[in-house]
């Protein structure tokens, strides 16, 4: 299983100019897409990347002046015409039931079946990092996030709500074939890229029927990839290691509510959530690619935001889309920017959004 187009079920002829749809969202996200995009452009002209950047408005401004946040026809559009989508932030105060920023991700990634949310924890510089005394090859490892189900899937109720007897249950759903196609991703994954070691998060010790078909499933995946060590850590002693010994750790994998908390917890070793890129992802479909930092209103519109997360989920779209070089080229940019102090504040830098943008753009080439 690629975690790229070029797997054979995808319809989009490769010949074709690349589409990305970009959808900048709210808050502090139209001002770190800018930034992406100027160095997506940047790469279409030093690596030869042909590609057509489509902006769609969708966000709390359309759904506050038009009532829509997902357009009827959205997902159909999305899925048959672009190869993959490129999003920013969604959340709005003046939005406190945030149903348009759920309706917009949540609607593409169950619509889209986007089923790995793939989380990469990887430390630039070793002046970035809260934990002391750690060299960057000491934090450098995936995570491989179900995205589709588990607590997130939206069941649940309340009896009796509003009074002293209230009751509010919210469940957890794990399949059989949700379980197993993640966890294959992780496997699969490891092995195409030479890590050594897959590392499963639960607490079966305690959710015993969830738990029992998470440990089940990965046993039964783990002995079709002999070469590969496969050892498994109940979610709270992995938050302990995480910080204590990152270094043990290749590629793990959990459940979507674990694995929502372990990534921020990776953000915040590896530097901060203005650092941290993602990809949801179905192998061979139109994905989105999206930062995970937030809209931060309270910053918006002032030029202080970090454009690194979103800069460096375009350089993870760009490897999914085959255009490795190009990524590595970013990355590799984006390093010599925060070596050399051209970053934005919240990492000890003076330059604002878009001076840190154009500056990692300057590292790529002259055009």
């Amino acid at each position: 299983m690629k975690l790229s187009v070029e797997d054979p079920r995808r319809k989009l002829m490769s010949h074709l100019k690349t589409k990305i749809a970009v959808i900048p969202g709210d808050g502090i996200g139209p001002e770190v897409v800018r930034e992406a995009v100027r160095v997506l452009e940047r790469v279409r002209e030093t690596h030869g990347v042909e590609m057509e950047l489509t902006p769609f408005d969708w966000g709390a401004e359309k759904f506050l002046s038009e009532g829509v946040s997902l357009p009827s026809g959205a997902l159909e559009m999305l899925s048959n015409d672009f190869n993959a989508i490129l999003g920013g932030a969604f959340g709005d105060p003046r939005v406190p039931s945030n149903q348009h920023a759920e309706d917009i991700l949540l609607g593409m990634r169950r619509g889209l079946d986007l089923y790995i949310n793939l989380r990469p924890v990887r430390l630039l510089d070793s002046r970035l990092t809260p934990l002391r005394n750690r060299k960057v090859e000491e934090i450098d490892f995936l995570v491989f996030r179900e995205n589709t189900e588990g607590a997130y899937c939206g069941a649940g109720g309340f009896l009796k709500k509003g009074t002293a007897d209230e009751i509010a249950t919210q469940e957890e759903l794990n399949t059989r074939r949700g379980v197993e196609r993640i966890i294959i991703a992780a496997f699969e994954y490891a092995r195409e890229q030479g890590r050594k070691r897959v590392t499963m998060a639960d607490k079966s010790n305690v959710q015993r029927y969830g738990g029992d078909l998470w440990q089940r499933v990965f046993k039964e995946v783990a002995a079709d990839y002999p070469e590969l060590e496969a050892n498994h850590q109940y979610v709270d002693a992995m938050a302990m290691f995480m910080v204590l010994d990152p270094a043990q750790y290749d590629v793990i994998v959990s459940n979507n509510l674990f694995g929502d908390i372990l990534t921020d917890l990776g953000a915040a070793i590896q530097g901060g959530l203005g650092l941290a890129a993602s990809g949801n992802i179905h192998p061979g479909r139109v994905s989105l690619f999206e930062p995970v930092h937030g809209s931060a209103p309270a910053i918006a519109g002032q030029g202080i935001a970090n454009p690194v997360g979103a800069i460096l989920t375009s350089a993870m779209m760009l490897e999914y889309l085959g255009h490795k070089k190009a990524s590595q080229a970013i990355e590799k940019a984006v390093r010599e920017s925060i070596v050399n102090d051209e970053t934005t504040r919240d990492l000890g830098g003076k330059l604002s959004t878009e001076q840190a943008g154009l500056a990692i753009c300057q590292r790529l080439g002259s055009t």
